[in-house]
């Protein structure tokens, strides 16, 4: 133990968002510490090597993937933010990753093959917001019905909008 009470280990403790600038300089747009929420928005094109590197590297460990969500900034570009919530069970830490995502065409790489619990969660995202998860294995609605129009957590959904309806399935 240190003068401190911290132990040598601890005190040499790596920081995932001080590692993630050190190693990714070009895909790390921001990084802060809101209320001591360690949070890192990275570029689209940088997703799957950088959620890779935070599962994988003996640093970090972050082997659980805790949630998907996405945030509809409507007026603002880009329009949409994908959120990752990040855990590491062996270090007890947690990571929130975004991505920021055009309106044009909203689409980032699918992290299932880093995460198996990735798959009901984008497409959970994918049936509310409508934003693509490329390379998913199987993008399809969710929680509602396959004719179902529009996507209606973004915030310009007509809310009095009326579904065609669908008939019994066979």
């Amino acid at each position: 133990m240190g003068i401190d009470g911290m132990s040598e280990d601890s005190a040499k403790e790596v920081l995932p968002l001080d590692l993630l600038k050190e190693r990714f300089p070009e895909e790390v747009l921001e990084a802060s510490r809101p209320l001591g929420d360690e949070t890192a928005i990275i570029r689209p094109q940088g997703l799957p090597v950088v959620m890779q590197f935070l599962r994988s590297d003996e640093r970090l460990r972050f082997d659980v993937l805790v949630d998907i969500t996405a945030v509809d900034y409507l007026g603002r570009a880009p329009r949409f933010e994908v959120v990752y919530l990040l855990l590491s069970l062996e270090k007890n830490r947690r990571l929130r990753i975004k991505v920021r995502v055009d309106e044009a065409e909203p689409s980032v790489a699918s992290v299932t093959g880093i995460w198996a619990s990735a798959d009901w969660l984008e497409r959970e995202v994918w049936d509310m917001f409508g934003i693509r998860f490329e390379g998913h294995p199987d993008l399809r609605r969710i929680l509602l019905y396959e004719e179902f129009e529009g996507h209606p957590l973004r915030k310009d959904y007509p809310i009095q909008r009326r579904q065609p309806r669908i008939g019994p399935k066979n």
